[in-house]
């Protein structure tokens, strides 16, 4: 329970979901957390929860696709810590389900501006410092709909795609500095996101049919994709970048379709 001690973490999307489950855990695994959301609230409840099992976590209610926030929270995280050795670029929003015909160039923009812009953003001010230290690594959180179609919207697709490829060139251009870059593209995962989704399943009675396209036939948990930005924060992970790693059940391994009912 010591994978990340004496090391420094920001996290973005702290508020719920995929977020708070990595806060937390980075903390629990010895880390001093520096937690990012817009919604004040639930960054609140994610500080309170780690407060009280004793963690020790910050807090800060801000935008990631702000330029400007950005640098100041990259900034204030390594001046109280001394330096930063972890960024969890997980902050996201899904972009709705507008057919294509009728979304607008200001849905494109919001959606991208915090599902790529926001992890360039992190890239761009957490390297640097890290690169002085010649070690750190950025883990961006992209999807299964970043690798191929109807697993989400047209702006929330192409932008997770496009953390694809930041990840793989971001990691060439900071080549030889120490600082790795790796994405994860979690598959059907029950978020303050997709919470909607959910809640729609059980309303109406179909909650065992979620997840029922990956061979696991069930949607994942927030803690089991924070186990994979713990292993990519870690120094378990030391040779592993520039890489998009799927932790989907299985999704992404075939063509969904309606397999056999056993």
């Amino acid at each position: 329970m010591a994978r990340l001690q004496g090391k420094t973490a920001i996290v973005t999307g702290a508020a719920s979901g995929i977020g708070r489950a990595s806060a937390l855990r980075f903390a629990k695994e010895g880390a001093s957390v520096f937690a990012i959301d817009r919604q004040t609230d639930g960054l609140a409840a994610t500080l309170a929860a780690a407060k009280a099992e004793g963690l020790e976590m910050t807090g800060e209610v801000a935008d990631v696709g702000d330029e400007s926030a950005v640098k100041g929270f990259v900034a204030r995280a390594e001046a109280q810590f001394g330096g930063l050795d972890v960024f969890f670029a997980n902050a996201g929003v899904s972009g709705g389900m507008t057919p294509l015909f009728e979304q607008s160039v200001e849905l494109w923009r919001d959606t991208l501006n915090v599902n790529l812009i926001g992890p360039f953003l992190a890239i761009k001010h957490a390297a640097p410092g890290m690169a002085a230290r010649n070690k750190g690594s950025i883990v961006l959180t992209s999807s299964v709909a970043g690798l191929r179609a109807n697993a989400g919207g047209h702006p929330y697709s192409a932008s997770k795609a496009g953390v694809i490829s930041l990840a793989q060139t971001a990691a060439n251009s900071l080549a030889g500095t120490g600082v790795r870059v790796n994405a994860i593209c979690p598959g059907l995962i029950e978020t303050g996101m997709t919470k909607p989704i959910f809640d729609h399943a059980r309303l109406k009675g179909t909650q065992d049919r979620i997840g029922q396209l990956n061979p696991l036939r069930r949607a994942g948990l927030p803690e089991e994709i924070a186990a994979m930005a713990l292993f990519l924060a870690s120094d378990e992970s030391s040779y592993v970048n520039g890489q998009a790693f799927a932790v989907d059940g299985g999704l992404s391994s075939t063509h969904p379709f309606a397999g056999p009912r056993f």
